[in-house]
């Protein structure tokens, strides 16, 4: 038992809590099947489907050909006529390839049909860098995607977020694009093992702080949480609000964060021109312009493609260096 008495599962990796909910929604759910490249025999690009093929079998664990365009329209279809598909993109940026799929079909139908043609369709994939991978696997380009009306856009941080939110995705009549960053596969922890479903609206407070509001998402959150440790050697409390969702974006959560600490440093592996860290930054002068002390600073990649060499991919990645010394110049 955990303090409070709440009961704890033994240490798990992000990975195996992202398989446990794939197998959980499979269980739960005659209608829920899997498909996508390499997702049956091979066990997963970044092995997430281990073993499923052999528990549930090749008609619920598909094995597709290498076409994102084909198995992601094959996954709104199977949506539109009733089932319940989790279609697996390799790597974000291997989405594109669907884009035209995913924008004007997923998520426009609903509405060109005056609603009678809902896509329950839940699209996972890896997103982000840091594994040397190069320029072709390794974009942020989930804020791409929270620019479109009619999807949900997710990204779980924490393990029990990997966990939780794909039975809400599952449920959701709007197609829901879920992002896992690639560097947080292997990070373990303890899995909350009361926790139910999450809400998939919501942002949530990571750490408390009453002097500068470090707004974080996805792969980003732990380099965000390093730094509020350090800043607290510094003597500067840090908030960490972890968004959760892209879109719709919690801006109540944002506001609020911002009232209560009066400065805000966005962190956001994404390209800074046109980016989430943008708008987030675009919605703080919006809705909390007269709670701040310091203009917004914002913490982002290098207006480059990603590179190959380590050192050169880690100088153009925010790291916790960098969102310390923004918050530095917020504060003061």
């Amino acid at each position: 038992m955990a303090a409070g008495g709440r009961p704890r599962e033994a240490t798990t990796t992000y990975r195996e809590a992202l398989r446990e909910a794939l197998r959980e929604a499979l269980r739960s759910d005659d209608r829920a099947f899997l498909m996508g490249e390499d997702v049956g025999r091979y066990g997963g690009c970044f092995g997430v489907s281990l073993g499923l093929l052999e528990e549930f079998g090749p008609e619920r664990i598909r094995d597709t050909p290498l076409s994102e365009s084909a198995f992601v329209g094959a996954g709104i279809g199977a949506a539109l006529a009733g089932l319940r598909p989790i279609v697996e993109i390799m790597t974000v940026n291997f989405s594109l390839l669907a884009l035209d799929q995913i924008l004007n079909n997923a998520a426009t139908l609903l509405h060109m049909s005056g609603g009678q043609l809902p896509v329950p369709l839940v699209i996972r994939m890896t997103t982000g860098a840091g594994r040397q991978l190069a320029a072709q696997h390794s974009h942020s380009l989930e804020g791409w995607y929270a620019h479109i009306p009619g999807i949900r856009v997710v990204a779980p941080a924490t393990i029990d977020d990997a966990r939780a939110m794909l039975a809400p995705a599952l449920a959701d009549p709007d197609p829901v694009l879920i992002f896992e960053h690639g560097s947080l596969y292997n990070a373990s922890g303890e899995l909350d093992a009361s926790a139910s479903p999450v809400g998939l609206d919501h942002a949530a407070v990571r750490r408390p702080g009453t002097d500068v509001s470090l707004i974080a998402y996805g792969g980003s959150l732990p380099k965000a949480l390093d730094a509020a440790d350090e800043l607290a050697t510094d003597g500067i409390s840090a908030e960490v609000l972890d968004l959760r969702t892209l879109r719709p974006l919690d801006d109540a959560a944002i506001a609020s964060s911002v009232a209560r600490t009066h400065r805000a440093v966005v962190i956001d592996e994404a390209w800074r021109s046109g980016s989430l860290a943008a708008e987030v930054s675009a919605r703080i002068a919006e809705d909390s312009f007269f709670e701040l002390d310091a203009p917004v600073e914002r913490v982002c990649s290098a207006e480059v493609p990603i590179p190959y060499a380590r050192r050169l991919e880690e100088a153009a990645l925010p790291q916790t260096a960098d969102v310390v010394a923004a918050a530095h110049r917020a504060v003061g």
